[in-house]
């Protein structure tokens, strides 16, 4: 019988081939209580965990403010008619309400792991990489607070997204390589938040565009272990630069469900 961390490990994995990822959470959350500074595999492993948790609230959430979006312009423009009314599917105020619970849900989790990082894992976390993650990670879930959030909440959390992204910034420009997966997926998320949540398209394709320049630059450097992941991130900041620079209408114009930025958890 192995230690305890050694048995949430396997849990862990066991729940996420299994695809029970509340579970996942719960193994992997148990030996970040422990306050320990986490393995590579340890941090992945909770990464993944509550990215598959919020990942699908998130996606529920878009597709119902989608859905009360587009009743709202139809009410608004006089698309709709008498009839249309009468035999739509769904009745926006229960929309409203469900997508207020949702919200209510990604509120928990976002709480739950911001609340793990701050008090667990970055006291413990002593190896830059460690600390550039879960920065980076404490940035990820504040962004998606600010998503749903409006008024001072949404700012606050605006707020607390952006000094995370640049604490995580500060500590990996001086100690990682520019292809580094870590300072890549940073890069990317950052550059997504100045676009998603801060409307700044300038700032979001200057950081995307330098972040990219500078890892290839040094592609002929990449150790083999880390060059697909490091490429994959290198082709999403492509994809988000060819997005944002296009003519098409900005994606701030979209609902969210139609929204195609592009960005990492790990």
């Amino acid at each position: 019988m192995g230690s305890d961390r050694e048995n949430n490990i396997y849990l862990a994995k066991l729940a996420e081939q299994a695809e029970r990822y509340e579970e996942m959470v719960d193994a992997m959350k148990s030996i970040a209580l422990m306050d320990v500074e986490l393995t590579t595999e340890e941090r992945n492993l909770l990464s993944v965990a509550y990215k598959n948790v919020i990942g699908s609230k998130r996606a529920s959430w878009r597709i119902l403010f989608s859905l009360e979006a587009k009743d709202e312009k139809e009410r608004g423009d006089g698309t709709g008619n008498e009839k249309d009314v009468k035999d739509k599917k769904f009745d926006v105020e229960q929309i409203v309400d469900y997508r207020l619970a949702i919200e209510k849900e990604l509120r928990e989790v976002s709480k739950d792991i911001l609340s793990l990082i701050t008090d667990h894992l970055l006291p413990e976390a002593n190896q830059f990489e460690s600390k550039v993650f879960f920065h980076k990670m404490k940035g990820d879930y504040n962004r998606y607070v600010a998503e749903f959030e409006q008024g001072t909440e949404r700012q606050s959390a605006a707020e607390a997204a952006l000094k995370a992204y640049k604490d995580a910034s500060d500590t990996a420009m001086t100690e990682m390589a520019p292809t580094h997966p870590i300072r890549l997926g940073l890069a990317l998320n950052f550059s997504v938040f100045y676009f998603e949540i801060l409307n700044s398209r300038e700032r979001a394709c200057r950081l995307a565009r330098a972040a990219f320049d500078d890892a290839l630059g040094e592609l002929n450097k990449l150790p083999e272990d880390s060059y697909k992941d490091s490429t994959l991130i290198m082709q999403l900041l492509r994809d988000n630069l060819t997005l944002w620079t296009s003519d098409i209408p900005p994606e701030d114009d979209k609902t969210p469900e139609e929204a195609t930025v592009q960005d990492v958890e790990n």
